[in-house]
C-alpha cells in the first residue's frame, strides 16, 4: 500500500488549462468511482478548486521503479476523462508519492500551497472533498489516516501561528483591488454574481469598506435570498444579471458554472447605458464566469483569479514568518505520522507474538489441571507450569541470540537488551 498523489495547480498550469481538468460538484462521484476501478487504486479523494485538481490515491505498489507507471497511467485517465490529449497534462503535472504527499496535503490544508498565502477557505475545501469521498465509500484505512492527521496539523498552526491574521483571501484581493480603482464607495453599486461562501466573503468586505448597494444574481433564488439576507443586498436570478449590469460599477463573479454567464456583447450594451462610465469585473471562477474578450473593451476593467496576485503581495509578506514557523510544525507531523506507520507495522508482528504465547500458555496450562486431577501436590504442579512456560518461551530467542552472537550480530544482542531492559552485565548462569 502506498500513498500517491496526481496534481495541477496554479504553479504549473494558468487559468485555461486548470478550467479544463476542473471537476464540477455533480461530476466528482462519477469521477472518483472510475479512479477506484483503475489497477492497483484502493482509494481515492479528488480535490477541485479554483487553483487545483488534486487526486489523493492509495494503490498497492510500494516500489519507486513504477512509480512513472503510475503516474501516466493517472494522467492517462485525467486527460481521457476531460477528453483532453495527454500531451496537455504531461509538462504541467506533480507527482508525490509517500510521505511527500502527506506532506503537501498538510502545506495545502494549512494555505501554505495556495495563491494567497494562509488563505483559510482551503481547508473547508479539502475537508469537503474528503467529507464527499467518504460518503461514496472510496477512502479506506490509509487515506483517512493521512487527510485526519493534515486536519490535526492545519488546526495547530492556525492555533500556534498567526498565518491568519492579516486578510489575504482571494475575497478581500477582490474588494481590496477595487478600492484601488474607485474612491468613493458610499455611492458605488455592485452585483456579485454566486451564492457560495467567497461571494459573501467578497460583499462582507466591501460593506466592511463603505459600499452598501449590493445585487446578488444567482442560479436558485432561494439561495440567492438566503445570502441578501445575511448581507442586506437584493437577490435577483441569473436571467436577472442584463438588467442589473449598467448600474454596476463592480461585478464580482464566483460560480460553479461549465460555461461562461457573462459575455463580451452584454458587457458592451450595459457600458454604452452607462455612458462608458468604468466598470470592474473580478472573475473569481474557475471555469471562467466571464469571457476573456471582455477585456478588450474600453472601460471595462477585467481581472481573472490569476491576476489578482499582486493586490495581496503586502499582506503575503507578512505571513512569511508564519509560514515558516507552521512548516516546523508541519515537519513534526509527519514525522508522527511515519513513527504512528512504523508502530502499525508491529502491529501484526506482536498479535502473532501474543497468539503463540497464549498457544503455550493453553498446552502448559491442560498438563497442569491433568497432574492436578492425578493428585500430584499443588506445589510441585505450579513450579512445573512456570518453568515451562518459561523454558518454551525463552527458547526460541535463545537460539536466535547464540546464533546472532556467533555471527558477529551484535545489534541483535543490543535490541533484546533494549526490548527486555537487560543490563548486559555477566550472568552466574551457564546454561539459560
Amino acid at each position: 500500500m502506498a500513498l500517491v498523489l496526481v496534481g495541477i495547480n496554479h504553479q504549473t498550469a494558468d487559468i485555461a488549462l486548470r478550467e479544463k481538468v476542473a471537476f464540477p460538484p455533480e461530476l466528482i462521484a462519477k469521477a472518483t468511482a472510475q479512479l477506484v476501478e483503475l489497477p492497483d487504486v484502493n482509494e481515492a479523494v479528488i480535490v477541485s478548486t479554483c487553483n487545483r485538481t488534486e487526486l489523493y490515491l492509495d494503490m498497492d505498489s510500494d516500489i519507486r521503479t513504477v512509480q512513472t507507471q503510475q503516474q501516466q497511467q493517472i494522467i492517462a485517465w485525467l486527460a481521457k476523462f476531460h477528453q483532453l490529449e495527454v500531451t496537455q497534462l504531461q509538462s504541467c503535472n506533480y507527482f508525490h508519492f509517500q510521505d511527500e504527499v502527506l506532506k503537501h496535503l498538510m502545506q495545502v490544508s494549512c494555505g501554505l500551497d495556495s495563491m494567497v498565502l494562509g488563505e483559510p477557505q482551503i481547508l473547508g475545501q479539502i475537508k469537503s472533498a474528503y467529507a464527499h469521498s467518504s460518503e461514496l465509500g472510496t477512502v479506506g484505512e490509509n487515506l483517512g489516516r493521512a487527510f485526519r492527521g493534515a486536519f490535526s496539523i492545519a488546526k495547530q498552526v492556525r492555533t500556534d501561528t498567526a498565518i491568519g491574521e492579516n486578510p489575504v483571501s482571494v475575497a478581500y484581493a477582490a474588494a481590496a483591488l477595487a478600492e484601488r480603482i474607485f474612491s468613493d464607495f458610499g455611492s458605488l453599486h455592485a452585483l456579485l454574481i454566486g451564492a457560495g461562501k467567497t461571494i459573501e466573503l467578497v460583499a462582507q468586505h466591501l460593506k466592511q469598506k463603505g459600499l452598501h448597494n449590493i445585487v446578488v444574481a444567482n442560479r436558485s433564488l432561494e439561495n440567492a435570498l438566503k445570502l441578501s439576507a445575511k448581507i442586506d443586498a437584493h437577490a435577483v436570478l441569473l436571467s436577472d444579471i442584463p438588467e442589473q449590469l449598467n448600474r454596476a460599477d463592480i461585478v464580482v463573479s464566483s460560480t460553479n458554472s461549465q460555461l461562461p454567464l457573462l459575455g463580451k456583447g452584454a458587457v458592451e450594451r450595459a457600458l454604452k447605458q452607462r455612458k462608458h462610465k468604468p466598470m470592474l469585473l473580478v472573475d473569481l471562477a474557475v471555469p471562467r464566469d466571464i469571457e476573456p474578450q471582455v477585456a478588450e473593451i474600453a472601460d471595462a476593467y477585467l481581472y481573472s483569479i490569476d491576476d489578482i496576485s499582486s493586490v495581496i503581495e503586502d499582506n503575503v509578506k507578512s505571513r512569511s514568518e508564519a509560514a515558516a514557523q507552521a512548516e516546523i510544525i508541519i515537519e513534526r507531523g509527519v514525522q508522527d505520522y511515519k513513527r504512528q506507520l512504523r508502530s502499525l507495522n508491529a502491529v501484526s508482528i506482536l498479535r502473532e507474538f501474543r497468539s503463540k504465547a497464549e498457544s503455550l500458555r493453553a498446552a502448559e496450562l491442560e498438563k497442569a489441571l491433568k497432574a492436578f486431577s492425578n493428585g500430584e501436590p499443588a506445589e510441585k504442579v505450579l513450579e512445573s507450569l512456570a518453568r515451562a512456560i518459561t523454558n518454551k518461551l525463552i527458547h526460541s530467542p535463545t537460539v536466535q541470540m547464540k546464533k546472532a552472537s556467533a555471527d558477529g550480530r551484535d545489534e541483535v544482542l543490543a535490541l533484546v537488551q533494549e526490548l527486555f531492559e537487560l543490563s548486559g552485565g555477566e550472568s552466574s548462569d551457564e546454561n539459560p
